[in-house]
């Protein structure tokens, strides 16, 4: 089993670059663009099955559905809609990804451990800054983060592409954070059941009015098009990440 990915990283370069300087036995790895200790609004995106070291910043078609190239778009996105930021985002491949077509993806197995290793890195991350934290956890991520939220200290968590998070209702996550749920037009995981049947399945969809998680409007974007350059996704996931929640637009 891999250590926690923040324990085998180090801060290098004038950027505040942080990646994975330790070689692991699996796919795991981590980089922020932008400085944490001067940063003024910190995003984590937590990425979901299929990702790996290949896919991780590069190796798509779609540059803006890996990690780094999300984690790209964001600081671009947030800087365009507020030149003054200093934002620094995370891209946290902290857990071993599951591959789509698995039993994994549809349990929570893994989700468990990649739990307790985000708690550490929020942990990191608060003993470098104070700034807000925002989660942004995208289709299997978004279970990994549902189960690391309980009194976890970060300002925003938005869940996108999701499958569920566990639970019947937002309130039942324990999350002190505002819980923020959104799902494209073009998202085939709005036919996947939202049911939990024994180990199987992950209950409610978060993106219903009835779950109660404040609704951010995502266009007509595929499952992996939350980060594309251009999308209303994008601007509304760089302005939850501002904490401009009023001008977040809704569905």
């Amino acid at each position: 089993m891999a250590t926690s990915a923040f324990a085998a990283i180090s801060l290098t370069g004038a950027l505040g670059v942080l990646i994975l300087l330790t070689p692991t036995p699996d796919d795991r790895r981590v980089t922020v663009f932008g400085d944490l200790a001067t940063a003024d609004r910190v995003a984590v995106i937590v990425p979901g099955a299929d990702v790996t070291r290949a896919t991780f910043d590069g190796g798509r078609r779609k540059a803006y559905s890996t990690p780094g190239g999300a984690a790209r778009a964001l600081v671009a996105q947030v800087r365009a809609l507020d030149p003054a930021a200093r934002p620094a985002v995370i891209a946290w491949l902290g857990y071993d990804s599951p591959r789509a077509v698995s039993l994994a993806a549809a349990t929570d197995a893994v989700a468990e451990e990649g739990a307790g290793e985000l708690r550490r890195a929020v942990a990191r991350v608060r003993s470098i800054t104070s700034a807000p934290v925002t989660l942004l956890c995208h289709s299997y991520g978004s279970v990994v983060c549902a189960k690391a939220l309980p009194g976890l200290p970060v300002a925003d968590v938005a869940v996108f592409g999701s499958p569920g998070l566990g639970v019947s209702r937002a309130r039942d996550l324990g999350a002190r954070a505002r819980l923020w749920a959104g799902r494209g037009g073009d998202d085939w995981m709005r036919f996947v059941p939202p049911v939990r049947i024994g180990h199987l399945g992950f209950g409610a969809d978060p993106a219903r009015p009835s779950f109660g998680a404040l609704l951010f409007a995502a266009g007509t974007a595929g499952h992996s098009d939350y980060f594309q350059p251009g999308g209303v996704s994008l601007r509304n996931l760089a302005l939850i990440t501002l904490g401009r929640a009023s001008e977040v637009s809704a569905p």
